[in-house]
């Protein structure tokens, strides 16, 4: 009887530290062109191509300067290995990724899905 009410509050303590931190998910796989918003000054959005990065698998992705893994909680994106490993960005909406700065806010650099991209 201990054992089992033991056994349901961990179960219970464990779904609720899950449902908090977000349901873990994917984003659309392929490629995501990264870019800083523009103005009136600089006209439409400046491209940042070296922060572009494909979405390979459903946990994977490739950089310019190689590839590593990612991980989705609820509206989070946290590249949890590579080159961009630390790296966290919101989904604001599917295939629109913005980055997360240290104070866990949207910045400004956005990264929108542009498609699949076919196998070389």
């Amino acid at each position: 009887m201990i054992r089992s009410l033991i056994a349901a509050a961990l179960l219970g303590a464990v779904a609720s530290l899950a449902s908090a931190q977000g349901q873990i998910d994917t984003v659309a796989r392929g490629a995501y062109a990264c870019e800083l918003p523009g103005d009136a000054d600089v006209g439409p959005g400046r491209p940042l191509v070296e922060r572009n990065f494909v979405v390979e698998t459903g946990s994977r992705y490739s950089t310019a300067h190689g590839g590593g893994a990612y991980l989705r909680r609820g509206d989070v994106v946290e590249m949890t290995s590579g080159p961009r490993k630390g790296e966290k960005y919101q989904v604001m909406r599917p295939g629109f990724l913005r980055l997360l700065g240290s104070d866990g806010r949207p910045g400004r650099l956005r990264c929108v899905h542009q498609g699949h991209v076919p196998n070389s």
